[in-house]
Parts: structure tokens; C-alpha cells; sequence
């Protein structure tokens, strides 16, 4: 708890970011009790958690949001173990996915990394591609080129492979693995931000399966935050087949971890204004603090103020400090998702016999039924229940569908029972049929995901490089270095640990 006098610290937005940053602030692992500062947290919404959260479906709870976390990014493992939850931590308990190719459910390859293959012959097995798709892959072992002849500051990811690879190997593997990460397309995708091994790799004179091959599997900067159906929180997809990457969750749920640090938090002393925006920060002069931060009701002042903001919102209170800072803020966009979670009685569904989901590539016809020839709103789905088996329940089977691409807008004019009957007739389409669902629950993220597109690392550097020209101000969240929840984790802590040392705060 600290003492009158004490500085004053303003954290506005309390998604994980925020909480983490409002965690570091107070001491992180060892709470700095009456020397640290005085901490406040402004929320918009009248929940912590940002895009994590939990639902109830069929009396069961579970994540609205990310459902898991990626174990080999240690950021969140390390939080829950300080919070002392690493007894509650659950590893996933199969791997693996199928696709939905050339007209029917198929398993991915072995040896993926994000969705690029690293094995022609693994690739060939597993007749995801066309003959001629699979004759255009076998240019990068027969007949391999670099991508450029100088070193590549950024690329598009799908420009990248498509050169190497060919075409079908981007639309049918990389588009619904990588894209479903940030729910994007890799035609716009940034490598240098999402994977910069691939950069690397592609300007080796071999080829780029082997120059992947060779490297350690990647440890992606997302997903988070991302409620769609990537490999953080959807489908277990990615790795390489014969040692998946290590997933993990909350026995409670992710959604239950920024409600454990608000506990905490409020335990040392930090004071939590919810429902409450922000409308303007300005500098404050002639007084002992520097910020004034404004709402419609209430003027806080403060010492120094972290923005765990999306980058719009950030934008506007930035706008009259730094007008460029904000026109690169203004040049992050977002897109929209949805998760519909199904409760389905057992016997009523046929799931592929191994795997965790089903991705399916961005712009895929459906081929039969009453929509044939319109694209899945289906991006991908979720095995619940198999991939966390502490959550299986007898006589039933969790499934979650997940919707919405930077280019598929078109949940937003869908009602919930639209956008559930919708989901079900495509589930009807890769399962051969389903039976009618128990429960149902959608869930809408609206403007949520962050969308790399080339030369995003160039930007970010720009808005830090601003943000630093305005002493006692830190900036952190999905829109610079990572959605996942450990990039967020890790961009909170360092903008903790940010405004702690430019406040002289002991530790």
C-alpha cells in the first residue's frame, strides 16, 4: 500500500497489457508495498480482461476469448507461476489439425512451421495440394532461388513463399495458419513482424523448406489476444507435427487470469475506475505532477501515464501532443472476429479421429447446401473438449467456431442467430452432418485484432521513438510487437518497468 506523497501512476485500459503493466508498476514477483506508487486504472468497459474473459454454454464455463497460451513464449506461464497458479495450469492434450482441401477434410503435413511447409515429401503424403500445386512446391528442392539478391527489410509473407513455393502452398496452408493468427491475409502480412526467420530464410541459395527445416521452431510474436482461430486460441495447427507446440491453459480458464490480478492488484492498493474513457491528456504545468488525464467526470492527475489502449484510442489522446505519433497510430487497422461456442450431445457430431481442429482457407466455396458456391464464414474450429479434456463433460462434445478475416466482413450485419445457423450449416458441410446443438454462445470482438502489414516494425519504431520525446509517458498492448497474450504480457511489464525507472521508483 503506499503512503500519501507517493507518485502517481495512471494506467488507461485494463486488458492484460494494462494489468500487467499496473503489476510491474507495483513490484511485479515482490510487491514494493509502501515505497511503490500510487496506481489508478481506467477502464472504458465495466470488465478487466480485454479480450479475455469467460462465457457459460450449456452451464459450462469457458473462454469468450483466447483459450490457451503458447508455453514455448514463457511471458504467461512466468506471470501465472508469480501469481501462484502454476498449479492450475493445464497442458493440451492432442495435437495436430486438418484442413479442408481439395473438397474434404485432410490432415496437415508433418514438419510445418507456421504453415510453411519444411518437407516436400511429408507435403506430398499428405495430398493437401493438387498434382501441379505439389510440381510447383518441388521447384524449392529441385530448382531452388533466393527471393532477392540484397538483404530484405520486410516483405510480405505471402509474397515470400508464393515465390518460393508456389501459389496453392500460400491459399491452402499459410493464408489459414498464419492469417488466422492475426485474422489477416499474408498477401498484406508483415514477415519481418510475424516471422522474421522467414526473411532469412527466403534469401538462401537452397531452398526455403530446407533453410526452415534447419532453424528452431518459431516462437510467434501472436497471437491474444486473438479470439479467432489461430494457433494460440484455436486450432493446435501449427509446429511440426511429431512434437506439437506446448499449449497450456487455466484450469478455470484463461479468462479467469485478469480477475486473479485484479485481485491482487487491489490488494496493493491500486484503484480501479471502470465505464469511465478517456477524453484528452494534457501536461500539467507549474504542479508537483506532469499528466492530467480527463474523463467526462473526472480529472486524475499523475506523475507519469501508461496508454494499454488499442492504437485509435491511443491515437486520439496523443493527437494534439504528437500529431505524428498518432498519424502512425491511425495507420494500425483492426479487424473483426467472432467465436460460437456449441454444446453437441456425443454421437450427434463426427469429428476427424485425430487433431485438435479444422482450419479453413480464407475464400474456400462451399460446395453444397443451400449457400454452395458462397465462402465459409468458418475460419476455423476448435475441438474443446479434446484439446483440454479437464472441460469434457459426459454425454457431450465442446466445439467453437471461429469468424472473421480483415476481408470477410460480413458478421457485422448478422445477427447472433444468423451468424449460428450459418456456422452450423458449414459445420454440417466438414463433419457430413450435425445434429442439433444443446447450447450455443457467440461472441463479437469487434475492431480487435491489430494487423501487421508490411513495414509494421518500421511504424512501431516511430510511435516509441515519439512516445519517448514526452517524459513520463509509456505506451504498450497487441498494436506494436505481438497479440498474443505473452507479447502482451511482456509489452505491459516493459512499459511497467518503463515508467518505474524514469520515476526513480525503488525495486
Amino acid at each position: 500500500m503506499a503512503t500519501p506523497g507517493s507518485r502517481e501512476v495512471v494506467v488507461v485500459g485494463a486488458g492484460i497489457a494494462g494489468l500487467t503493466a499496473a503489476y510491474e508498476l507495483t513490484g511485479g514477483r515482490v510487491p514494493l508495498g509502501t515505497s511503490g506508487p500510487l496506481v489508478t486504472v481506467i477502464e472504458t468497459s465495466e470488465r478487466v480482461g480485454g479480450k479475455l474473459g469467460m462465457t457459460t454454454v450449456g452451464g459450462i464455463q469457458v473462454d469468450a476469448g483466447p483459450d490457451g497460451v503458447l508455453a514455448r513464449r514463457r511471458e504467461a506461464v512466468d506471470l501465472c507461476e508469480e501469481l501462484g497458479l502454476s498449479g492450475d495450469l493445464r497442458p493440451i492434450a492432442a495435437s495436430g489439425a486438418s484442413v479442408w482441401a481439395r473438397g474434404r477434410l485432410r490432415a496437415l503435413p508433418e514438419n510445418l512451421q507456421l504453415g510453411i511447409p519444411t518437407d516436400w515429401n511429408a507435403l506430398r503424403r499428405s495430398r493437401v495440394l493438387s498434382p501441379a500445386g505439389l510440381l510447383r512446391a518441388l521447384l524449392d528442392v529441385i530448382a531452388p532461388r533466393p527471393a532477392s539478391r540484397g538483404p530484405l527489410q520486410d516483405r510480405t509473407i505471402g509474397a515470400l513463399v508464393g515465390r518460393k513455393l508456389g501459389p496453392e502452398v500460400v491459399s491452402t496452408l499459410v493464408d489459414p495458419m498464419i492469417g488466422g493468427i492475426i485474422a489477416g491475409r499474408v498477401a498484406e502480412m508483415s514477415a519481418a513482424a510475424m516471422f522474421p526467420p522467414l526473411l532469412s530464410a527466403a534469401q538462401q541459395r537452397g531452398g526455403l523448406m530446407a533453410a526452415l527445416r534447419h532453424q528452431s521452431a518459431p516462437v510467434v510474436p501472436g497471437p491474444a489476444q486473438s479470439p479467432s482461430g489461430d494457433s494460440e486460441n484455436g486450432t493446435d495447427a501449427g509446429g511440426d507435427g511429431t512434437e506439437a507446440p506446448a499449449f497450456v491453459t487455466l484450469e478455470a480458464g484463461m479468462g479467469s487470469l485478469p480477475d486473479v490480478l485484479r485481485a491482487l492488484l487491489e490488494s496493493r492498493g491500486v484503484r480501479f475506475v471502470m465505464g469511465t474513457e478517456i477524453s484528452s491528456l494534457r501536461r500539467q504545468q507549474g504542479t508537483p505532477t506532469s499528466w492530467a488525464v480527463e474523463s467526462a467526470a473526472t480529472t486524475t492527475s499523475a506523475d507519469a501515464v501508461i496508454l494499454a489502449t488499442p492504437s485509435a484510442a491511443t491515437a486520439s489522446i496523443l493527437r494534439p501532443l504528437d500529431p505524428e505519433v498518432a498519424a502512425l497510430l491511425d495507420q494500425i487497422e483492426y479487424s473483426s472476429v467472432g467465436v460460437i461456442t456449441f454444446e453437441f450431445s456425443e454421437g450427434t457430431v463426427t469429428l476427424p479421429e485425430h487433431g485438435t481442429g479444422v482450419l479453413v482457407p480464407p475464400g474456400t466455396p462451399i460446395p453444397i447446401g443451400p449457400r454452395a458456391g458462397e465462402r465459409f464464414f468458418t475460419t476455423a474450429l476448435t475441438f474443446l473438449d479434446r484439446k483440454w479434456p479437464h472441460q469434457k463433460r459426459p454425454g457431450s462434445i465442446l466445439l467453437r467456431t471461429s469468424v472473421g478475416r480483415s476481408d470477410d466482413t460480413r458478421m457485422a450485419s448478422m445477427s447472433d442467430e444468423a451468424l449460428t445457423a450459418a456456422a452450423l450449416d458449414e459445420m454440417a458441410v466438414l463433419f457430413d452432418g450435425v445434429g442439433v446443438p444443446l447450447a450455443s454462445r457467440v461472441s463479437r470482438w469487434n475492431e480487435s485484432l491489430p494487423q501487421y502489414r508490411v513495414n509494421h516494425l518500421m511504424r512501431v519504431a516511430g510511435i516509441e521513438a515519439g512516445v519517448a520525446r514526452l517524459p513520463g509517458l509509456a505506451v504498450c498492448g497487441a498494436a506494436y510487437r505481438g497479440v498474443g497474450v505473452p507479447a502482451c504480457i511482456a509489452s505491459g511489464r516493459a512499459a511497467g518497468r518503463s515508467i518505474s525507472s524514469a520515476l526513480n521508483l525503488d525495486r
